[in-house]
C-alpha cells in the first residue's frame, strides 16, 4: 500500500470528491485509510445512565485507498514510485521526481 500515516492526500471519487486531509491511520490489511472528516457517518448512541438521553455522534468511516491519492507539496496530486536511493528505497512523488 502506497499511502502511509501523516500523508496528505484527496478523494478522487464518492460522496466526498474533491476534498483534502491527513491520513490518521492506515489500515493495510484492509487496504483502507482514516481520514479525520472524510466519509463521515452518524452513529445512534443510547443513553449509558438512567436519566440521560440518547445522542448521534458523527463517526468518521474508512476510505479505500483507491479512492484517494497523494497530493505532493505544490498541491497537485501525484502517484507514488519507488527508486533506490544506496541502498534505501524512497518514496517518490511521479509529478515532481521529489522524495516524500
Amino acid at each position: 500500500m502506497k499511502i502511509k500515516k501523516n500523508d496528505n492526500v484527496i478523494v478522487i471519487s464518492g460522496k466526498d470528491k474533491g476534498k483534502t486531509g491527513k491520513v490518521s491511520q492506515a489500515f493495510p490489511a484492509l487496504k483502507k485509510v482514516l481520514i479525520p472528516g472524510i466519509n463521515v457517518h452518524k452513529k445512534h448512541m443510547k443513553a449509558r445512565r438512567t436519566g440521560e438521553k440518547g445522542q448521534m455522534v458523527d463517526m468518521p468511516g474508512l476510505v479505500h485507498v483507491s479512492n484517494v491519492m497523494l497530493v505532493d507539496d505544490t498541491n497537485k496530486r501525484t502517484r507514488v514510485t519507488y527508486k533506490m536511493v544506496g541502498d534505501k528505497k524512497t518514496r517518490t512523488a511521479k509529478t515532481t521526481k521529489k522524495a516524500i
